[in-house]
């Protein structure tokens, strides 16, 4: 089963999602409820109907699955959300994510690692967007001194709530990255250019072993005198 299969319209429907987030971040500068919410929640029922065995074609993850990949979604996003580095759209529409991905490969498929590995190459693409724009802006002293603040509120304040509260009073003074973009790059380039596995695919198989029959033996010496 390959990526252009009909079985595969999952990923497909998550993928058009994440594409969507990503331009209303980049126009707003935030990820809508009425967008999250429902792809959250279509998760969960896709992976409704598969425990139930009514659409078992469509992926191999049941609720607990969607429901466990939302939470490796939320968990991968929570503490840059909590520092200020984020909005909370990003951090549903992840999360949305994660709930398809674990109604489609299921944990047995790995449905985990994959959100994490997406959620690594997100977090690179917006590293490189992040240098790219410090670098064309040449703002570097004002970016070190957020940095700076950022740390010193982890190492000093009592609670994530006291450093987040920090953030938000910075955040005016920030240049924003509407973090939503590098999120589907990285999640999108990750499923369709990292070689994912799919469900029902067979398993690579190795190369062909030759048994070698062992040669005849010539008959002893002590048989052919005898014979």
């Amino acid at each position: 089963m390959g990526f252009t299969t009909l079985e595969t319209w999952p990923l497909w429907f998550v993928c058009g999602a994440m594409v969507l987030s990503a331009v209303i971040d980049w126009w707003k500068f935030k990820v809508p409820n009425w967008l999250t919410f429902p792809v959250i929640l279509s998760g969960w029922a896709l992976g409704l109907v598969h425990t139930l065995g009514w659409h078992p074609d469509s992926g191999q993850g049941g609720i607990g699955d969607a429901l466990a990949g939302t939470a490796m979604g939320f968990a991968c996003l929570i503490p840059m959300y909590a520092i200020g580095g984020m909005g909370a759209g990003d951090v549903k529409m992840t999360m949305g994510f994660g709930s398809w991905v674990g109604a489609f490969f299921g944990l047995a498929g790995g449905c985990l690692w994959h959100i994490l590995y997406a959620f690594c190459v997100g977090a690179v693409v917006g590293g490189v967007i992040a240098l790219a724009m410090i670098a064309l802006r040449r703002q570097f002293r004002d970016n070190l001194q957020h940095t700076r603040a950022i740390l010193t509120d982890l190492m000093v304040s009592g609670s994530l709530a006291a450093v987040a509260e920090k953030a938000n009073a910075r955040r005016p003074r920030w240049h924003r990255l509407p973090y939503g973009v590098p999120l589907c790059i990285g999640f999108l380039g990750y499923l369709w250019l990292g070689h994912v596995e799919l469900p029902g695919e067979p398993a690579p198989q190795g190369p062909e072993v030759v048994q070698v029959q062992p040669a005849a033996q010539a008959p002893a010496a002590a048989e052919v005198a005898g014979s």
